[in-house]
């Protein structure tokens, strides 16, 4: 599988994440890449699990060895990693986990939501995510050579024009009273050349297209 195909096969997952709960597609696709070596480590391979996570899922556990840094040092460890049916599974735990956080504190992984994607890799350390210090700095990086972060300025512009056009059905008024008053100012104009012009067939016309404006405007 090729770098592209990766990215496309976690991005529409991850902007659909998105748009439900506010964690950074950049993010998503970034800890997809690094926790799974784009798609080729042992867990991903064995276990559909993208991000590394431990514990069982709803495929059940795997036993896979783990590097960790434990007091400053970098130790190899054996734990049980979730396993998953698909990709897009182990994407939907992964945007419940930082949703929820830990039953000691559900809030953990809350400063990731709705962040730019530079705080959002910040926050995702700091939350305890990942115990290597240069975390943040990987994903960053990821991010940017990449372009991750266009997934995140889609689904922002796609939430704007939603907004403004939500906007424009809870205003319906005051549109229609800027076309009146622009419709009144035509209409003071056609008054003006029918009451200059001596032509018959120029005041008829005058006449009729005032009368179809103010049909179209609502003006009795």
């Amino acid at each position: 599988m090729s770098q592209q195909t990766f990215i496309t096969k976690v991005a529409d997952p991850a902007m659909a994440n998105m748009k439900k709960t506010g964690i950074p597609a950049s993010l998503t696709i970034a800890q997809a890449i690094l926790e799974s070596a784009w798609g080729t480590s042992g867990l991903t391979q064995k276990a559909n699990n993208l991000f590394g996570m431990k514990g069982t899922g709803p495929a059940g556990s795997v036993q896979m060895p783990t590097k960790e840094y434990q007091n400053g040092k970098m130790v190899e460890l054996q734990a049980a990693f979730r396993k998953y049916h698909t990709w897009a599974e182990s994407i939907e735990d992964h945007a419940s986990l930082i949703l929820n956080g830990t039953r000691d504190k559900p809030t953990r992984y809350h400063g990731v939501l709705g962040a730019d994607y530079k705080v959002a890799c910040q926050a995702i350390w700091k939350g305890g995510y990942a115990t290597d210090p240069n975390y943040p700095d990987k994903l960053i990086a990821l991010i940017e050579k990449y372009q991750l972060h266009r997934y995140d300025d889609i689904i922002r512009e796609e939430e704007k024009n939603a907004i403004d056009k939500d906007s424009t059905k809870k205003n319906p008024v005051e549109k229609t009273e800027v076309e009146k008053h622009a419709a009144e100012k035509v209409i003071a104009v056609l008054g003006a050349i029918w009451t200059a012009s001596a032509d018959k067939q120029v005041q008829a016309a005058a006449h009729y297209a005032a009368n179809a404006l103010r049909k179209a405007a609502g003006i009795l």
